[in-house]
């Protein structure tokens, strides 16, 4: 008989294999995450000819709790994103189909089997502006947890992620930074930890409104927000 967490594996890729083939939440499950305010000129949905392009990896694995997602602490002594807590992936080389870059990038970061994962299906693409990438997050599964080899010189710390903490709405809030001399409102996830915000926040956003569709942070007295 097949164990527990490989029968909820199984349930998992059924219901993301049937919602990523259709409607995807898009934008609006993107924006519920997205910095208060955004940068002018900014919308996630963008895709402007000057932006570099790049992919990351949604993996999902048997892991200690039942299914699994890997996230990375980036080291903070890299130029972009240092010290965020973010999704494998990267730029992607001259030519180079974006799944299959999606896949490349999660090897020489966190040392997963490209062979060991199929790519069940691809999320809305999400400008970047503070770095100007156009990401395509691809979400893919291995049937047996993966033997991580975090890169040294880009990842300080692996982290693990049950799925269904990636939609609990009691790990939702609001953090508040200083961005260029301007008060900036962040809608985060508690995951493993640590508070997961920006891109990493509004790519995990919409997946998560896979299995809840409204899923984001809170909105009421208390929040700093109003619809964007």
């Amino acid at each position: 008989m097949p164990r527990p967490d490989r029968i909820d594996l199984e349930r998992v890729e059924r219901l993301l294999t049937e919602r990523l083939a259709g409607p995807l939440p898009g934008p609006p499950a993107q924006w519920r995450f997205a910095p208060r305010p955004a940068l002018k000129g900014w919308a996630p949905e963008l895709t402007p000819d000057t932006a570099r392009q790049a992919a990351a990896l949604i993996l999902i694995y048997p892991g200690a709790e039942g299914p699994a997602v890997p996230l990375t602490v980036r080291r903070h002594d890299l130029p972009q994103h240092a010290g965020q807590v973010s999704l494998p992936g990267g730029r992607l080389d001259p030519g180079e189909v974006a799944r299959e870059g999606a896949l490349r990038e999660a090897q020489e970061e966190i040392g997963i089997d490209p062979a060991a994962v199929r790519i069940i299906g691809e999320l809305s693409s999400l400008w970047v502006i503070v770095s100007n990438f156009v990401v395509r997050p691809f979400v893919g599964i291995a049937d047996a947890c993966p033997e991580f080899r975090p890169a040294p010189r880009e990842v300080a710390e692996l982290l693990e992620s049950p799925v269904h903490s990636l939609y609990d709405p009691a790990r939702v809030g609001w953090t508040r930074q200083r961005r260029q001399g301007v008060v900036i409102d962040y809608p985060y996830v508690e995951l493993a930890g640590h508070q997961v915000w920006g891109a990493t926040a509004m790519i995990l956003g919409e997946f998560a409104a896979l299995f809840e569709p409204g899923f984001g942070p809170p909105e009421g007295p208390t929040s700093p927000l109003a619809s964007p």
